[in-house]
């Protein structure tokens, strides 16, 4: 097998040798053998990917790519080195990936949030650090006495310039974002309260939550749970197959011998 590349000719030996010298040709080989793993599921439950499903997706990523005419697309195509044809099969391989983590492990995903929904709060959290303990304290005292607001002290004292701009406004935080200590000191917190200074390699903390955010099974959360799962199913699949093929060997050797 050859690639031509603009009139210079690879051999298939050239590109094993390569991902060779990459260190990335176990990575590829278990690609591969993932996705024979995939088609091979894909039959044994009966899923089936229609042209119009491929079609669909096709259309996205154009989309996405600002594809709009043939021509842009088979001229894209040309320069990634592929056929039409090649690119459908990949577009088939990726959605039937999809339709079988979804048809395997949905209610799984489901379950697993329900009963572990505390992994997933979220808070709002502000947050300033002080290089000084002694000025930490000062600061949190003058702020429980009203004297300053938090935002003003975290704008004025701390010492990441940019959270200074942001006056302490961390964002959206889930428990698993979080050091255990401090995830455990601030998801304790009542909302709107000052957290008293915490000391950490990085300096003295003073923590604000502003509220609570209940769990919720976001397409995020729910997407990165599915591929955690079919991740581990296809790495089991893929033990359970070569385990197999090794036995299968040693039958063969032991027949002939």
């Amino acid at each position: 097998m050859m690639i031509n590349v603009s009139g210079e000719i690879i051999e298939a030996e050239e590109i094993v040798a390569f991902l060779k010298r990459q260190v990335q040709l176990k990575q590829t080989c278990t690609k591969i053998l993932h996705q024979k793993i995939i088609q091979q599921a894909i039959q044994d439950h009966q899923l089936e990917i229609s042209a119009e499903e491929i079609q669909a997706e096709a259309d996205k990523i154009r989309h996405q790519m600002h594809l709009e005419q043939a021509e842009d697309t088979f001229a894209w195509l040309n320069d990634e080195l592929i056929t039409p044809e090649d690119w459908e099969a990949g577009i088939y391989e990726d959605l039937a990936a999809h339709k079988l983590a979804n048809h395997l492990f949905s209610q799984a995903v489901t379950d697993l949030f329900n009963q572990n929904q505390h992994q997933f709060e979220q808070i709002l959290l502000y947050e300033m650090i002080l290089a000084d303990e002694k000025l930490a304290w000062e600061i949190f005292y003058q702020i429980e006495e009203e004297e300053l607001s938090f935002y003003q002290a975290a704008h004025l004292y701390d010492v990441d310039p940019e959270r200074r701009i942001q006056c302490g406004y961390v964002g959206k935080v889930h428990r698993h974002d979080l050091k255990p200590n401090i995830a455990t000191l601030v998801f304790q917190a009542i909302p709107g309260s000052v957290i008293t200074p915490f000391a950490s390699e990085q300096g003295y903390h003073i923590f604000l939550v502003e509220k609570f955010i209940q769990p919720e099974l976001t397409n995020e959360i729910y997407q990165m749970l599915l591929d955690e799962m079919f991740q581990d199913w296809l790495a089991q699949e893929l033990d359970y197959m070569l385990f197999n093929q090794t036995d299968d060997e040693k039958a063969q050797s032991e027949d002939q011998a």
